[in-house]
């Protein structure tokens, strides 16, 4: 079962956790700061010990070095898209949850997931999976906004695993749910 609240963590101790709520406190404060800017903001005011590994507009990404990866929100944007992947991930139907990076706990602006060491390459049969795997997403249901090669990694199997899918939106009417098994397969 996944944690989804601040009281513990199976990842992070208290003291990480209390840096990370004080810096969302913090945030809140900068609504207008350039991403750039709030996002070494962020950094200096964290000060957590493991290797940051990336970041985007609205988030940044620690390596727990434990097979694990750390989002820690920057932006009110970055707030929604941790929610929203931890969400999705915790709701897909199977058929779609394959190909989502896991997710294993959230807590107020961050969420843990699988670290994925393998990018996927830019060449014309991943281009191709991307098309069918943006179908998969569509006939279930979830708009998959900002879905592309630098958001993938590749599994094990060389399946493509998304590995930010935070703006991805779920249709009023769409089938996302466990429940419903009557969309057509992709394939």
């Amino acid at each position: 079962m996944p944690i989804t609240n601040d009281k513990g963590s199976s990842f992070l101790s208290s003291k990480e956790i209390g840096s990370i709520d004080a810096w969302i406190s913090e945030m809140k404060k900068y609504p207008l700061l350039i991403p750039t800017k709030k996002r070494k903001l962020a950094q200096r005011t964290l000060e957590l010990p493991y290797k940051l590994i990336g970041n985007g507009l609205n988030r940044i990404v620690y390596d727990l070095d434990n097979g694990y990866v750390l989002k820690i929100a920057f932006s009110e944007i970055g707030l929604i898209s941790n929610g929203q992947e931890f969400s999705l991930y915790h709701s897909a139907h199977p058929d779609i949850k394959q190909y989502l990076c896991p997710v294993k706990e959230k807590g107020q602006g961050w969420i843990v997931m699988k670290k994925m060491e393998r990018k996927a390459p830019i060449n014309l049969e991943n281009l191709q999976k991307l098309s069918t795997l943006t179908m998969k997403f569509l006939l279930r249901g979830i708009i998959p906004v900002d879905l592309r090669l630098a958001n993938i990694a590749l599994s094990h199997d060389n399946e493509m695993v998304v590995i930010d899918y935070g703006l991805f939106i779920k249709a009023l009417h769409g089938k996302t749910d466990q429940s419903n098994d009557d969309v057509p397969s992709a394939k």
